[in-house]
């Protein structure tokens, strides 16, 4: 690293701070998923419900010192299965977040649910207590897929709980996986199709990968081959580019004007803080950029044990960072972005940019920044040349 790079990463300055969101983890789930790495743990018995929305409020409370003055720009309330909750738990959890952060005019508040019955059964009282976007787990519309995936609600379970969910809501999520244990391209193009189909303004898209510390990791299904998955990644943004969605981030898709505003401050490198068993956060200070993470066994966190983690992310690790995020966006990202976000010169990322130039996986102009095809392809490739010493 030239020694013009690393006078200009001494120091992290912002001339203002980025937007600030709260994500909250609701950790509990009625089955743990084969495939799923998340922080979430079976339910073995009546859940603390009340117990739990008073610690997310006590988390919330001790954090207050580091935003104070800032006002909420997004909810997001993940899981686990946040739809396990009670309406008027969740009810109960807004309104705490609301006595102790202002939010901004017309915030998105999301909530996460499974299109099982019994949770879609609360959908109105979510929506009674300040919800206004519902994000469901669909993943499949064949009972075949479902099944191999371990998901506890079937096809038509699913339809039924788009269909109310639209009528109540009308902004709605629908995640749907390819690349499925004896999954073909047809199988993959029968789901995308119908799930567009139903005029929700989200869609997000996204292949079954294996991770660590999973049953599927452990006991790995037969999965399509490289080229079959990837067939079904440009069936899937073909047809959803047909069918009116514009393609903004790896997994994300959306009809005009409805981008999903909490995850678009993720991939822009805003602030959020992180309350819930193992929830993560993220903020800026006038001189610094620091990472929280939460306990994350939810006994402990009942308990009061605070944040494990509080640490200052170094300068040399916020090109990284940055990329990490932006670069999953397909209309990539305005020059100044940079600075105002990471606080550095772009001076700093210039020997990644010429790197990632000359492979073909960037493309530039003076104001902006965005990923070539070959670049959204080979993803890890892009984000890798700008580790620290790369």
């Amino acid at each position: 690293m030239s020694a013009a790079v690393l006078r200009d990463i001494r120091q992290v300055r912002f001339a203002a701070l980025p937007p600030l969101a709260l994500y909250v983890h609701l950790p509990w789930c009625m089955k743990k998923c084969p495939y799923c790495d998340f922080n979430s743990h079976e339910r073995q018995d009546d859940l603390p419900f009340a117990r739990y929305i008073s610690a997310l409020v006590r988390d919330l409370e001790a954090m207050l010192p580091s935003v104070w003055g800032r006002r909420l720009h997004s909810v997001f309330i993940g899981g686990g299965t946040p739809s396990l909750f009670p309406a008027a738990q969740i009810d109960a959890l807004l309104s705490g977040i609301r006595a102790r952060l202002p939010l901004e005019p017309g915030a998105e508040i999301t909530l996460e649910a499974n299109p099982g019955t019994a949770e879609a059964t609360r959908f109105r009282g979510y929506r009674d207590a300040g919800v206004n976007r519902l994000s469901l787990g669909v993943q499949s519309f064949d009972d075949s897929m479902l099944k191999a995936l371990g998901r506890i609600h079937c096809a038509d379970e699913a339809r039924r709980a788009i269909a109310m969910a639209m009528e109540i809501f009308g902004n709605v999520n629908i995640d749907l996986m390819y690349g499925l244990p004896g999954q073909t391209l047809a199988m993959a193009r029968a789901d995308v199709e119908e799930g567009a189909g139903f005029g929700t303004p989200h869609y997000s898209a996204y292949q079954l990968t294996i991770e660590p510390n999973t049953v599927f990791f452990s006991q790995p299904p037969k999965l399509p081959g490289h080229d079959a998955a990837a067939d079904m990644q440009v069936m899937a943004e073909q047809t959803l580019a047909a069918a009116g969605f514009e393609h903004y981030e790896t997994s994300a898709f959306a009809k005009p004007g409805r981008r999903c505003r909490h995850n678009l401050n993720y991939w822009e490198f805003g602030d959020y803080l992180g309350i819930g068993a193992g929830a993560h956060g993220k903020l800026s200070f006038a001189d610094r950029v620091t990472r929280h993470e939460q306990i994350k066994q939810p006994r402990d966190y009942l308990k009061g044990v605070t944040s494990i983690e509080d640490r200052v992310i170094s300068p040399r690790e916020l090109p990284f960072e940055f990329m990490l995020n932006a670069l999953r966006l397909i209309e990539g990202f305005d020059v100044d972005l940079f600075s105002a976000r990471a606080g550095l010169q772009t001076t700093t990322i210039e020997p990644g940019l010429r790197a990632a130039e000359g492979r073909g996986l960037i493309e530039r102009s003076l104001r902006r920044i965005r990923p070539t095809e070959r670049g959204q392809r080979f993803l890890n490739e892009l984000q890798q040349l700008f580790l620290p010493g790369s």
